[in-house]
C-alpha cells in the first residue's frame, strides 16, 4: 500500500493548486441530494464538531443548536442541525464519493440498514478534551463519539451478517474534524477554563495531540484503515474572534493564529508517524489552515467579497451574537466566506471539499480523498 501511496503523491503534485470558485461550486451543487454515482467507499464515519455536525445536537440538551431558520435556508431539507446556510463539507465529500447523506448518530431513526453507509457522530461544541465546550451544555466529546462508534459496530455486525466485515471497515473512510473548540471554547476562555493557566500554547497542543492519537488508534484497533484528519483553520480570522477588537481593521487576531501552529504542525507529524508505523493503513492531514488562508487572502478569485463578518449574526463583524432564530441573513450568501460567527458558508465549504477531493499534497498530505478511495 505504501508504494501505491507514493505513486499517488507524486501524481498529485502535478495537480494545480487553484480552482476558480465557480467551477468547484458547480461541480458540487449539480445534485441537490443523494449520491452522484456508484459508491467509491462502502461507508463514511464522521467524528468532529459543529463544522461537520449534521444534527446530533438536535437531540441533546445544549444551547449549541442550529435546527431553526435561517440555518439551512439554502439546504434542500431545511434546518437540519447543520451549522451553515446549506451543506457541509461532509455532505459534499459524500456526494463526490457516491455516499448518500450520512445520518446523525443521535437520530432515533439511525438504525438498521441506515447505518451501513456510515454514521456521523460529530457534535457542536465538542472537542478533543472531554471538558471542552461544557458551558454550552450536553455534547458528544471525541471520547464519547468513539464509544458511540463501538456501539454502532455491534449493530453493523448484525446488519452485515455473512459479509466481509474486515474489508468493509478497511475500505470505509473516517473523517475527523476536531480541535477548534479546544481553543475557542476552552483555551481562549480563561474566565471559564483553567487550561491557559496551566499550559503554554505548545504544551496545550501536545496535550491535545496525545489525547487525539489515543482515540485515532482506538478506531484503528477495531479495523478502520483510512483516516482523514483535518487541521484547525485560522481561528483568528473568524468573526467571533474579530469581534473581540484585538485586531486592526482588515487584519486577523495574530495571537490566536500563532498558537494554533504547534497543533497543526504536530498533527502533520503525527500523520507521518502513523503512516510509518501502520503500513496497512493511510492517514491524511488536511491543511485547513492553508486552504482557508488562501481563500481569505485571495477572495475575489473565489467569488467572495466579504471576508470579515458573518452573513448572519449581530454585533461587531456579526460575530458577537450568532444567528438567532428567524433572523434575516444577507441576501448575497455566495459572496460571504462566513455564514455566522464561527462557520463557513456553503460556498466556502464547496471550495474546501473540492480541494480535499482533488487537491495536491500541499492541501491534503500525502494524498487526497479521491486517491484514498482508490486504495
Amino acid at each position: 500500500m505504501n508504494k501505491k501511496i507514493k505513486e499517488m503523491e507524486k501524481s498529485s503534485s502535478a495537480v494545480a493548486g487553484q480552482w476558480p470558485w465557480i467551477i468547484a461550486f458547480s461541480l458540487i451543487l449539480r445534485c441537490s441530494s443523494g449520491a452522484l454515482g456508484s459508491a467509491q467507499v462502502p461507508a463514511m464515519f464522521v467524528f468532529g464538531d459543529s463544522l461537520v455536525d449534521d444534527g446530533n445536537n438536535n437531540y441533546l440538551s445544549s444551547i449549541a443548536k442550529s435546527d431553526y431558520l435561517p440555518y439551512g435556508i439554502d439546504f434542500s431539507r431545511g434546518p437540519s442541525g447543520r451549522f451553515s446556510n446549506g451543506r457541509t463539507i461532509i455532505d459534499m465529500l459524500g456526494e463526490m464519493l457516491g455516499v448518500p447523506y450520512v445520518p446523525a448518530y443521535a437520530d432515533p431513526t439511525t438504525v438498521g440498514a441506515r447505518i451501513v453507509g456510515g454514521v456521523n457522530y460529530a457534535s457542536a461544541a465538542a472537542g478533543i478534551l472531554d471538558e471542552t465546550g461544557q458551558h454550552y451544555g450536553e455534547r458528544f466529546s471525541l471520547n464519547q463519539q468513539v464509544l458511540s462508534f463501538e456501539s454502532t459496530l455491534n449493530q453493523l455486525r448484525t446488519q452485515m451478517s455473512g459479509r466481509n466485515m474486515s474489508q468493509y471497515l478497511a475500505k470505509s473512510l473516517v473523517v475527523m474534524v476536531l480541535g477548534s473548540n479546544d481553543y475557542i471554547n476552552n483555551y481562549l476562555m480563561p474566565s471559564i477554563y483553567s487550561s491557559s493557566k496551566y499550559y503554554s500554547p505548545p504544551d496545550f497542543a501536545n496535550l491535545l495531540l496525545n489525547h487525539y492519537a489515543r482515540q485515532i488508534l482506538a478506531l484503528y484497533s477495531v479495523g478502520l484503515r483510512k483516516f482523514l484528519l483535518a487541521g484547525v483553520g485560522p481561528l483568528g480570522c473568524i468573526p467571533n474572534q474579530l469581534a473581540t477588537g484585538q485586531a486592526p481593521p482588515g487584519r486577523c487576531v495574530s495571537y490566536v493564529n500563532e498558537i494554533l501552529g504547534t497543533f497543526n504542525v504536530g498533527l502533520r507529524s503525527l500523520v507521518d508517524q502513523l503512516n510509518s508505523n501502520h503500513p496497512g493503513a493511510i492517514f491524511v492531514y488536511g491543511n485547513t489552515y492553508g486552504i482557508f488562508g488562501d481563500i481569505l487572502n485571495n477572495p475575489a478569485s473565489y467569488g467572495f467579497n466579504v471576508t470579515d463578518r458573518g452573513c448572519c449574526g449581530l454585533g461587531r463583524n456579526q460575530g458577537q451574537i450568532t444567528c438567532l432564530p428567524f433572523s434575516v441573513p444577507c441576501p448575497n450568501r455566495n459572496q460571504y466566506v462566513f455564514w455566522d460567527a464561527f462557520h463557513p458558508t456553503q460556498a466556502a465549504n464547496a471550495i474546501i471539499a473540492q480541494r480535499a477531493f482533488t487537491g495536491p499534497p500541499s492541501d491534503f498530505y500525502p494524498i487526497n480523498v479521491q486517491q484514498m478511495a482508490l486504495i
